[in-house]
């Protein structure tokens, strides 16, 4: 089998979102991969536990160090399919994994290059490769009608409720 590429894990991570949104939760999925293989897995789900740190990226993190036994998750490579926030590229750069594969920048919250840039700040004690963009068009038609649909049933209870 040729080796695997961005594109491949990515659509790993794309199915994570999906069981995401099955849940309705904000579709956002991460796999941790290491030696060609998966070691973790994650998906959002703040609305469902009611945890303001349930995301996706923390949830592989906590996967892949009980996975392997340790804090530091040298030697993977995270792949996430929106741009980390604050807390998860702080997770991640605590964790040190070397590299970040993202899909869709957020310029809301992002701390991969978007609003911050923590993955090479020369102040912390660790640098993250970022590799940004891969299936973007995939991963950001899926958020975009995700919050298309929860518009129009917001819209529609607002409707029934009016008298």
């Amino acid at each position: 089998m040729p080796e695997k590429n961005h594109d491949y894990w990515m659509r790993r991570a794309m199915a994570e979102a999906g069981k995401a949104q099955a849940r309705d939760e904000v579709p956002i999925g991460c796999v941790i991969v290491r030696e060609g293989r998966i070691i973790a897995r994650g998906h959002n789900l703040r609305e469902s536990s009611q945890d303001p740190a349930a995301h996706a990226e923390l949830i592989a993190i906590r996967k892949a160090a009980r996975k392997l036994g340790s804090w530091r998750l040298l030697d993977t490579t995270l792949y996430v399919t929106l741009e980390p926030c604050t807390m998860c590229m702080g997770a991640i750069i605590l964790s040190r994994i070397p590299t970040v594969v993202f899909s869709c920048y957020d310029p809301k919250g992002g701390a991969a290059g978007s609003l911050y840039d923590l993955s090479n700040d020369p102040r912390l004690n660790h640098r993250v490769q970022l590799v940004p963009q891969v299936l973007e068009q995939e991963c950001s038609g899926l958020l975009t009608s995700f919050f298309a649909a929860l518009r129009r049933r917001k819209r529609a209870r607002r409707l029934t409720a009016d008298p």
